[in-house]
């Protein structure tokens, strides 16, 4: 007699919980490296692993694993709409402005590529990356690197961060300008 009532109920909750989660989890579910910021679909590298975005501005999050005993990186990509959040420059000066040194010291630099007519911008900075949220207490981690990426997209700028020990991120490099460069406009 349970059983008769309990499988009903499984099924329902089941497809309770299924109809009730974000889209972008059921999509990742099928394809975990497959994911959609705004109109563009990326592809990340089978290593890195989709993770459920810390706070309602990050729109995609993922993981890259470390080989050596340091902390994972940290790759996360923001989306706020057309002519949010400043443009390009002012984004870059804020990506310089989260290390402790000044940005004469902090081996940065930045490069153009293009997705199709779309302007990229690439980043790189290397120093002591004051990791933390945008207010609130900071922690110091020396020798980290921040690789970001600006895509001009029509409907709003999407903003990729990648950051993690510096050995870490420039052995990633290439992975992380292959993932941008290659994604496709919806």
């Amino acid at each position: 007699m349970i059983d008769r009532i309990a499988k009903p109920v499984f099924i329902a909750l089941l497809f309770l919980t299924a109809s009730v989660l974000p889209q972008s989890l059921s999509v990742q579910a099928a394809e975990p490296n497959r994911f959609t910021v705004s109109d563009f679909s990326f592809t990340s590298p089978d290593s890195w692993k989709s993770i459920r975005p810390r706070s309602s501005m990050r729109k995609a999050q993922l993981s890259v694993p470390n080989s050596k005993d340091g902390d994972a990186g940290e790759v996360v990509f923001f989306h706020f709409g057309p002519g949010s959040a400043g443009g390009t420059k002012a984004n870059i000066d804020r990506w310089y402005r989260q290390f402790q040194e000044p940005v004469a010291k902090l081996n940065a630099g930045t490069e153009e590529a293009r997705i199709g007519d779309i302007k990229v911008s690439f980043v790189h900075a290397e120093g002591t990356f004051m990791s933390g949220p945008p207010v609130g207490r900071k922690v110091a981690k020396a020798n980290y690197a921040l690789l970001g990426a600006i895509v001009e997209a029509k409907k709003g700028s999407i903003f990729v961060k990648f950051t993690g020990p510096s050995t870490l991120v420039k052995s990633a490099e290439a992975d992380f300008k292959t993932m941008v460069t290659s994604a496709k406009p919806l």
